[in-house]
């Protein structure tokens, strides 16, 4: 195969992922945006993190939220926890990696607020803290998932929590839905809070 047909498949594969999620994924990221959209009318903010490259995905929404998605508006409440370098090995040395999630939640999370946990493959043991921490701070979760079963993340949600999982199996391809979400929430959020259309 050469390198432009390889580029075809990519191109392809990742349009193919995302109509193929596209059914499964929408009614949860309507009502992520939902919450998130109340959280933040009732002066709430979201925490978002992510483990490898779901990181990337949790600062890019943070990002969005703090500075601008595509319509100039306020700053808005959010934080992700995955870009203090300091305080994620000072954590990480003291209490172990599997902590340095939940003792920021502990430490920065209040009732009302919302976790957006970001694990595109199986579900490490930092998100899984994170979660637990999360509810013992009485606030929402909204995890983003992918594969067939989403990995441990899953068993952990309660009723109040949302589960947006992407069901492909190829991590990469996860990753780019993931990144889609992303922008959706943002929009959304936008969009209710302004009521333009982008």
């Amino acid at each position: 195969m050469d390198l432009f047909a390889r580029i075809t498949q990519h191109f392809n594969d990742s349009i193919h992922a995302k109509q193929s999620a596209m059914e499964a994924v929408a009614p949860g990221i309507a009502h992520a945006a939902e919450a998130m959209l109340r959280a933040l009318l009732d002066e709430r903010r979201i925490l978002s993190c992510g483990s490898g490259a779901a990181a990337v995905e949790a600062q890019r929404f943070a990002a969005a939220m703090l500075s601008r998605f595509e319509l100039a508006r306020p700053g808005l409440p959010a934080m992700a926890l995955n870009t203090d370098g300091p305080t994620l090995t000072a954590i990480a040395e003291d209490f172990g990696w599997e902590s340095v999630f939940a003792r920021q939640v502990t430490a920065l999370g209040a009732p009302g607020d919302i976790l957006l946990a970001i694990a595109a493959g199986g579900s490490p043991d930092a998100i899984l803290q994170a979660v637990h921490a999360a509810h013992d701070r009485d606030m929402t979760v909204v995890a983003l998932t992918g594969g067939s079963d989403g990995g441990a993340l899953p068993d952990l949600l309660i009723n109040q929590d949302v589960e947006i999982r992407v069901p492909v199996t190829s991590a990469a391809r996860i990753r780019e839905v993931h990144t889609l979400i992303i922008h959706c929430l943002c929009d959304l959020i936008d969009y209710q809070l302004l009521g333009q259309e982008n």
